[in-house]
């Protein structure tokens, strides 16, 4: 080995998981040692959860094992060093975005073999897909798709909170093993009961990524007025500084044009305007991740109006059931990914939301091509709707299917993309 890499992963729970899978890459690539990788504490997602909180550590090591070596800690004799002080503190702004081997062989492996380690902090997005040695592709793959797995204490009730959607019993799919273990079984009654002829129900999971974040972040006018407009300047101010002093120094962009380009998220009017496009009936039941949408109910309720059978984590778990979970972002975020990837549907409304990113590379590695995702075309939907002062219903279905049946196509991974999001490669999947 030489020598010791120490990662410390920000964001939420989705961008954490590709920060661990891209340092196994990383350690592997400069025949380094792993250390456990940590989470920083964020102020946005307020979640102390460490590995072990949220992974299975013996799974992760034994799973790696053959290829990367990994301990729980650095040694006693670097501990006490100033990693700052020496030049082992490496942080995003020593590395460009979407790195290359290149850039760690050049920049990172000459630190860490004169001091013997490296802090990579506030490693996220800082390892690119291509060029990549095939080798090194591989371990981001069995990382993600096979090393990582949740605790019991997510398994256990991501199961439940499965049972709860279905209503009936299920014969459970691949993707319901792999992500929930042997608490799949727990959850089937061994004798079939009185109602056995009842289907277990079908369900389309929606991440509609409408939360102030993300509203705040694209710049975008949602009819919300003068208050709306002050809430979300303020919002900005607070979280997003460097996008203040950006906006300062560049010339604005109306919001118009931000919603033709399509730049502006999608809102659960438009949501709901895809879908019953696509033919899903006022009875669907819709399973909704987040739920934290911006404006509450009052932005929702036109959705359910059209979708009255909208269900989430908080409706289907009682407040005991979900009082474990309260207060840790990251293992509520899991019960979403979970109900998300076994659902029968999955449909988003943003393409570069990292939840909507595995979700879809788990639907596509482990659902045997009957897992469909459904990606709106933001731009092609603002054509849609903005560009024609009138549509007739069934033109609009017409363009709306043609829309998605194009994101549909089953497509090997193009160069650059995320293995996470397309694993159809030969260096992720054996078969396509």
């Amino acid at each position: 080995s030489n020598g010791y890499i120490v990662v410390s992963a920000n964001g939420g729970l989705n961008q954490q998981r590709v920060a661990i899978c891209n340092a196994v890459a990383v350690a592997a690539l400069l025949n380094a040692t792993l250390v456990l990788p940590t989470f920083l504490y964020s102020n946005v997602w307020k979640d102390p959860s460490q590995f072990g909180d949220i992974y299975q550590e013996r799974h992760f090591l034994d799973m790696m094992k053959e290829e990367v070596d990994i301990v729980k800690e650095l040694p006693s004799r670097f501990q006490s060093l100033d990693t700052e002080a020496i030049g082992s503190l490496i942080t995003d702004s020593d590395l460009p975005k979407e790195a290359t081997p290149h850039d760690y062989l050049e920049k990172v492996l000459p630190i860490l073999i004169r001091n013997g380690f490296v802090h990579l902090l506030g490693f996220g997005n800082r390892l690119g897909f291509d060029p990549m040695p095939a080798q090194i592709q591989k371990l981001r793959c069995k990382c993600n798709f096979h090393a990582l797995k949740f605790v019991p204490k997510i398994q256990k009730v991501g199961a439940l909170l499965r049972q709860r959607i279905r209503k009936y019993e299920a014969e459970p799919t691949t993707l319901d093993k792999q992500l929930l273990g042997d608490y799949i079984s727990s959850n089937i009654p061994s004798k079939k009961p009185s109602n056995a002829t009842k289907p277990p129900v079908k369900y389309l999971a929606l991440h509609l990524r409408f939360e102030i974040d993300m509203i705040a972040y694209s710049l975008c006018d949602f009819g919300g007025g003068t208050i709306e407009k002050q809430e979300l300047q303020a919002y900005r101010e607070s979280h997003f500084p460097l996008l203040i002093k950006r906006l300062r120094k560049s010339k604005p962009v109306s919001t118009e044009e931000l919603r033709k380009t399509g730049k502006c998220p999608l809102t659960p009017e438009e949501a709901a305007l895809v879908l019953a496009g696509l033919g899903f009936k006022t009875g669907t039941h819709i399973y909704l991740a987040g739920s934290q949408v911006y404006g509450g109910n009052s932005r929702m309720h036109s959705f359910i109006g059209l979708y009255p059978n909208l269900i989430t984590k908080e409706t289907l778990l009682t407040p005991t059931e979900l009082a474990p979970f309260r207060n840790f972002s990251s293992q509520m975020a899991a019960l979403d990914l979970i109900a998300c990837a076994t659902a029968d549907v999955f449909a988003m409304t943003d393409s570069g939301s990292q939840l909507a990113s595995l979700v879809s590379g788990f639907r596509s590695y482990y659902g045997g091509g009957n897992a469909p995702t459904l990606r709106p075309n933001k731009k092609r939907l603002a054509a849609i709707l903005y560009e024609n002062s009138t549509i007739e219903w069934n033109g609009f279905e017409e363009r709306v299917r043609r829309m998605i049946e194009e994101g549909q196509r089953v497509r090997t991974r193009r160069s650059g993309r995320s293995v996470y999001r397309q694993p159809r490669s030969p260096e992720c999947m054996c078969r396509l």
